[in-house]
């Protein structure tokens, strides 16, 4: 998830990850991150000027590797069908991989620490882009009902989003066959009555 950066920033971001799912924001501390990173205050002040922008860059890092494995999965899909199906499983695989980026976003996405302008960055960087441009697509197909699309994808990502935190809370097991069945009753929720 962190591939793109060197050794101590890569440390830094796990490290205040996984500090953020275990204790909570306000109670990840630049003295901590450094005593559980291994590296100095000093140095994290090198690459990072405060707590806010370690968190502005985790969440910057985590929306853009799930955009582009996304959009993997949206590229191999022929027919709008399959870059539907193909992409709300990168979602889910996403959620079950990689759970605490997942519990990151959820938590985080519409928090104040998440400054502006990076909200509209990776919102339209990562998956959400080109996803509604597929339900754009769909609806001008006339294979979608006419309704906004980025609606209908926040609306389908939260069903997904209540999904994955079930499993990860152990309610119940998301099985492939489980996950197909919801990408499907999703896509029927939204298709036009007379389009298989």
């Amino acid at each position: 998830m962190f591939e793109n950066y060197n050794k101590v920033q890569r440390a830094v971001l796990e490290t205040t990850l996984n500090i953020i799912i275990r204790k909570e924001l306000q109670a990840t501390s630049m003295a901590l991150i450094a005593k559980e990173s291994g590296v100095s205050t000093g140095n994290i002040y090198h690459y990072f000027k405060s707590k806010e922008d370690i968190v502005n860059e985790l969440y910057k890092a985590i929306v853009t590797f799930n955009g582009e494995y996304v959009r993997g999965g949206l590229l191999n899909g022929t027919t709008i069908r399959e870059k539907f199906e193909l992409g709300w499983n990168r979602v889910i695989e996403l959620g079950k991989q990689y759970p605490q980026g997942f519990q990151f976003i959820e938590q985080y996405s519409f928090s104040p620490y998440i400054y502006e302008e990076v909200k509209q960055e990776v919102y339209t960087g990562g998956w959400c882009g080109p996803m509604n441009e597929l339900y754009q697509e769909a609806v001008q197909e006339k294979l979608f009902i006419p309704m906004n699309p980025k609606m209908m994808v926040q609306m389908h990502y939260g069903t997904f989003v209540y999904m994955l935190k079930a499993h990860i809370h152990g309610i119940f097991e998301l099985s492939s066959e489980s996950v197909n069945d919801a990408i499907r009753s999703c896509w029927n929720a939204v298709t036009h009555r007379d389009v298989s």
